[in-house]
């Protein structure tokens, strides 16, 4: 099971991302060893979504972090509607 997930700083920057391992990547995040995580503060998970393969994880993460994707994350609306989604 891979997840693609969204996380927050306290700027309202997201860092969006694909993991195997949910819970040891946020501890990465947490503790500073990721280099573009490390600066931001306050951070927190604020969306997630699960797949079977790391390819459909993989291409949905790069959906999100397309035009369309980063409008997507904004309409909270729609979030609450999509089937394999979590809003945190």
């Amino acid at each position: 099971m891979f997840t693609v997930y969204v996380l927050k700083d306290g700027k309202e920057k997201l860092y969006k991302g694909v993991t195997n391992n949910l819970k040891r990547r946020l501890a990465e995040h947490h503790s500073g060893h990721t280099l573009t995580t490390s600066r931001m503060k306050s951070l927190k998970l604020v969306y997630k979504e699960e797949y079977d393969t790391f390819e459909e994880a993989r291409k949905r993460e790069l959906y999100l972090k397309s035009a369309a994707g980063r409008r997507f994350l904004k309409d909270k609306s729609r979030l609450s509607s999509v089937g394999r989604a979590t809003l945190l």
